[in-house]
């Protein structure tokens, strides 16, 4: 996607990778066996290892491996079969060890991509460098008390993978779609739940601009941004700020930013380290990890049908655009509600019914598609009474508001309120009749050459059956009587 932002001196291209911190989708952390529910009260999920009490080995979670790998294999990453565990050396109070255990030089995961899909149905993709496995701090708290800060370990040694992007992004949409997509693989996968309000996601944003043809000029990381629409936000802001000081005559300088979502605006945290900074060296406690080919080659055979997979099978099996295609395929829950419903029906019908009336009444009542206002059977009953001419199009909709209010099948409704569709065609052309006689003066007029009038005669004939008369076989009839 072609993104500019015009300055002073004219055009400047944007520059973005992005950091993406996934906590594993595990009942206990990376080197010990405390839990990792959300939400406990304070220091009640730590275990001796994660309070670095002295003498406690760290024991590795053999099932954070497996998701790990998975989540490479679902990036069509490289998977490597040697990786080690690295000390990243500094020092704040929620980091009881003094070091994070983490992986630097020979990560468990390499390289990868992940392909967008844009707004407009195109697609791009973008690479992914690497992803490895390191554990998360603690909190602190500092709004608990007014002098004090608390600290929560709680969170102390929760597995995370922190998957990193190269900088092949170029706007803030694609950044966003970039999350979006990445976030929709790892709930596919099973891997993270993606839930950036309670943390379990959340990303590091690098940004830097330059004009068309330029090498890479200096970058800011912005942390822990943890929403979509905050990348997006944030991206823009950040880019803005850069433009500005290099028009001014000065320097960008590498350093890390906040971004504050009340005012919409980054701001300077500290001065970027490098990695010589963190003192990395092999954490002599823990022995490299080897993983054999067989052992890969079993979690891959396990890999669920991923969204790219899924959207190629519902353009070539249900002939969908890739814009429908690509929107039911986001979520896989949704995705299995419409092939609930269009199972023997016509796809276009059920996904435009999905996509419609079923996410507008969803959206409107805060309904989730795990909990859904009308059930994937009862939608798809609907769709065969529109298919077999029982009820039209137009009391379809009608049907479905009662549906949503009453929890009831759709044939109950069309017999209880006496919905079913007129198609017998003697009662609809005594209909079309009488409105022909009671308008003789606009049927002169419509043969007359007025042909728009027609839609005033479909109208009256629809207001004498109810609404019920069969519209195709409506049109014709009024089509041969007019002429």
């Amino acid at each position: 996607m072609s993104y500019v932002i015009q300055g002073e001196t004219g055009d400047w291209e944007l520059v973005i990778g992005l950091e993406v911190h996934a906590q594993i989708t595990s009942k206990s952390k990376l080197f010990s066996g405390s839990a990792t529910d959300f939400g406990a009260e304070p220091n009640t999920q730590v275990s001796l290892v994660d309070a670095a009490m002295p003498g406690m080995l760290p024991v590795i979670n053999e099932h954070c491996i497996e998701q790990a790998v998975r989540t490479g294999l679902g990036l069509k990453a490289k998977i490597n079969l040697t990786s080690v565990f690295a000390r990243k050396n500094y020092f704040y109070a929620d980091l009881p060890q003094g070091y994070q255990i983490s992986q630097y030089e020979y990560p468990v995961v390499g390289e990868g991509e992940v392909i967008l899909d844009m707004p407009d149905g195109s697609t791009r993709t973008v690479g992914i460098e690497r992803l490895h496995m390191e554990q998360d701090a603690g909190k602190s708290l500092h709004d608990q008390h007014p002098s004090k800060s608390f600290i929560d370990l709680n969170r102390s040694g929760v597995a995370l993978m922190e998957i990193v992007s190269k900088p092949d992004m170029r706007s803030p949409e694609e950044a966003a779609a970039y999350v979006t997509k990445l976030r929709s693989i790892l709930r596919y996968l099973g891997t993270c739940d993606g839930n950036m309000a309670e943390g379990s996601m959340r990303c590091d944003v690098n940004v830097s601009v330059r004009k068309a043809g330029e090498p890479y000029r200096t970058r800011a990381e912005i942390k822990n941004v943890n929403s979509i629409r905050f990348v997006s936000q944030a991206i823009d802001y950040e880019a803005r700020r850069q433009i500005d000081v290099y028009e001014e005559g000065g320097e960008v300088v590498q350093e890390t930013r906040l971004f504050d979502a009340a005012k919409g605006e980054t701001r300077s945290m500290r001065s970027k380290e490098h990695a010589h900074d963190y003192r990395y060296f092999p954490d002599p406690d823990l022995l490299p990890l080897n993983l054999t080919q067989d052992y890969v080659e079993a979690i891959k055979a396990g890999l669920p049908e991923l969204p790219d997979e899924k959207k190629a099978r519902f353009i070539g099996d249900y002939q969908l655009s890739p814009y429908d295609a690509g929107l039911l395929v986001a979520e896989q829950a949704t995705a299995d509600f419409f092939e609930t419903v269009a199972k023997g029906r016509d796809p276009k019908l059920a996904c435009n019914w999905v996509m419609g009336d079923f996410a507008a009444a969803m959206n409107r009542l805060g309904r989730t598609i795990e909990d859904p206002p009308v059930s994937a059977a009862n939608l798809g009953g609907l769709i065969d009474l529109i298919a077999d001419n029982t009820i039209s199009g137009r009391i379809a909709k009608e049907v479905f508001e009662l549906m949503v209010e009453t929890g009831k099948a759709p044939a109950d409704i069309v017999a209880e309120k006496g919905l079913k569709q007129v198609t017998d065609t003697g009662a609809i052309e005594s209909s079309i009749d009488a409105v022909l006689a009671a308008n003789a003066d606009k049927v002169a007029e419509y043969r007359g050459g007025k042909d728009k009038l027609f839609g005033f005669f479909v109208g009256q004939v629809m207001k004498a059956t109810a609404g019920k008369a069969n519209p195709a076989m409506l049109n014709d009839i009024l089509k041969k009587k007019l002429s």
